[in-house]
């Protein structure tokens, strides 16, 4: 394999790192719940922080967490589920405000890319697609200038600063399979915005279409959803499908991507030590 066919950087991880189920499993037994994320740092690259879907967090929650990883460590963000469930991507100006007020900026560099997770119930529609994707910032300088419009509730807690102005990756997970047409990929590809490929045990659609510089992936668990770990087989055809995107080979253009990857199948404890076995075949593979 050519170097210029490697360009593309695998990151595998897990979302989300505080789970009771871990506690004496995989963190080692005595661990500080304090430095669960920090033993997370020590043996990944990247993990998908989903508290902010449920809630909107503090500038001193992003500071400190960017704190207790290595420098290279990348903090994918997940969108409020206010945006994605309740505005149902209508109207949502200020709550993208607020949100990209509430901290997430003072990630810098560490900041990969933003998730937004749609509910099933919510079916492509062109002009809402739209208007959502016209909304989003492109750049980290973006997103500053649409914070700065954050409303009372941000007022004496927003973070208003960034350390460059950077391009953002944005990543959509849809749960209905009028995501995958036609107009809703060329929408996503114009935005350069990721369509997730998320596994699912065949609850919600898998979509592998490749709609950005980047490929993400969310692996919830493939016979059964949140729980059933992956076998050995699996983690192959995974390997084998994250390498060919992160070298070009798997890409109908040909274009090595970058591809983040992370395991959400925690209810029983099987996400670290799945996230740890696909990246030990990824690197196999890229070696």
């Amino acid at each position: 394999m050519s170097s210029s066919r490697r360009a593309g950087t695998v990151r595998v991880g897990v979302s989300g790192w505080r789970y009771p189920r871990w506690r004496g499993d995989f963190y080692p037994k005595g661990l500080p719940q304090r430095r669960e994320l920090e033993y997370i740092g020590e043996h990944f690259r990247t993990v998908e922080l989903n508290g902010s879907f449920y809630s909107l967090q503090r500038p001193s929650s992003y500071q400190r967490w960017r704190s207790e990883v290595p420098d290279d460590f990348i903090f994918s963000v997940k969108g409020s589920r206010y945006v994605t469930h309740m505005l149902r991507l209508n109207n949502i100006e200020q709550a993208l405000a607020n949100f990209f007020a509430s901290g997430l900026l003072a990630l810098g560099p560490q900041l990969g890319p933003l998730l937004w997770q749609l509910p099933e119930r919510l079916r492509f529609d062109a002009e809402l697609l739209e208007g959502f994707l016209t909304v989003l910032p492109a750049t980290t300088g973006d997103a500053l200038q649409l914070a700065r419009r954050h409303d009372a509730r941000l007022e004496g807690r927003a973070w208003l600063d960034i350390e460059a102005d950077v391009p953002l990756r944005h990543a959509l997970e849809p749960r209905s399979a009028t995501w995958g047409e036609p107009q809703s990929l060329r929408m996503l590809q114009r935005r350069g915005v990721a369509l997730v490929a998320a596994d699912t045990a065949g609850r919600w659609p898998r979509f592998d279409a490749l709609t950005a510089d980047f490929a993400y992936v969310r692996l919830h668990g493939a016979e059964m959803l949140y729980h059933s770990a992956y076998t050995t087989a699996q983690l192959h055809e995974w390997a084998d499908l994250v390498t060919a995107w992160a070298d070009g080979s798997g890409a109908g253009d040909g274009r090595p991507r970058d591809v983040y990857v992370y395991f959400d199948n925690d209810a029983r404890g099987h996400a670290p030590y799945d996230a740890a076995a696909l990246a030990a075949l990824v690197d196999e593979r890229r070696a």
